[in-house]
């Protein structure tokens, strides 16, 4: 395999990814990373991002109806999708490596690994739906 020439940009586009805990999109990477790499275009941050992941570098976090996000984080671990304002955050549990091997006997192919989102409220959602139940209570 060729070795991958070194890019100043895709070299930003990690730094950024490295700094945040948020799981940005590729448009949240591209805004940030616009002041260190004033040329940098859209697609440019797109096929890095996707090149980064492909290498195992990062993370890419394929989320239901809504655009990917991306993680620097690379070690196994779950994440929990707001179904209200699409925020993807950790899930601190405990990795299940028994389930590909579980999966392993139902598949007749070969299991290599797994990704599983959780859906719900962030804490942040949560709040205001209680908010603004009071306030509609109030009112009654």
């Amino acid at each position: 395999m060729k070795a991958l020439k070194y890019s100043r940009q895709r070299e930003c586009i990690k730094q950024f990814l490295c700094s945040r805990t948020d799981h940005p999109t590729a448009d949240a990477v591209y805004r940030g990373i616009r002041e260190s790499c004033p040329n940098i275009s859209l697609g440019t941050v797109y096929r890095n991002l996707s090149l980064l992941a492909s290498l195992g570098e990062i993370q890419k976090i394929v989320c239901d109806g809504g655009a990917d996000h991306f993680d620097a984080m690379i070690e196994p671990h779950y994440h929990v999708v707001c179904r209200r304002c699409g925020r993807v955050e950790d899930l601190s549990m405990i990795w299940e490596k028994d389930l590909d091997e579980q999966a392993s006997h139902c598949y007749e192919g070969r299991i290599e690994g797994h990704s599983t989102c959780f859906y719900g409220l962030c804490g942040r959602c949560v709040e205001d739906t209680e908010k603004s139940q009071k306030q509609l209570d109030s009112l009654f």
